[in-house]
């Protein structure tokens, strides 16, 4: 590195990005000499979110409705996918966008052709349009 170079973002020249990470987390990155955590903070789900996806993903799974899921986060929302075979497309998609919070809520629930199902500020509420009513079960 020349003694004119600067490892310091110029406000005439933007900041190295990297598009591949480094080998390891948390590890400096060789290029820009900054770690992970500089980067934007990406939107999770909390352990009580989580909670309460898992109870509704396990009864699912353990009707038979469900069999897989996926977990996409990223600086704009998270997203909880569910599939009912790994290869196709997701059933239904609950997602998490903070930035929607004070408008519509920042749960929604997405059905597989786009259609939003529900939308709120509580995730339990919303998670009760996947719920079906009690069926009787034995009854000839």
């Amino acid at each position: 590195m020349a003694e004119s170079e600067t490892t310091e973002p110029s406000r005439y020249r933007p900041a190295l990005t990297v598009v591949a990470g480094s080998s390891r987390p948390g590890q400096a990155d060789s290029q820009t000499g900054r770690g992970e955590s500089s980067a934007s903070p990406q939107v999770s789900f909390d352990r009580r979110e989580l909670n309460q996806l898992f109870n509704l993903y396990g009864a699912k799974v353990a009707s038979g409705e469900w069999r897989d899921y996926a977990l996409d986060f990223t600086p704009a929302k998270a997203v909880f996918s569910v599939f009912r075979r790994t290869s196709e497309a997701p059933l239904y998609r609950i997602e998490k966008s903070p930035e929607l919070a004070r408008k519509q809520g920042a749960y929604a629930v997405i059905a597989a052709g786009g259609l939003v199902m529900r939308r709120g500020h509580d995730l339990g509420r919303v998670l009760r349009v996947l719920d079906k009513g009690l069926r009787i079960v034995g009854a000839e």
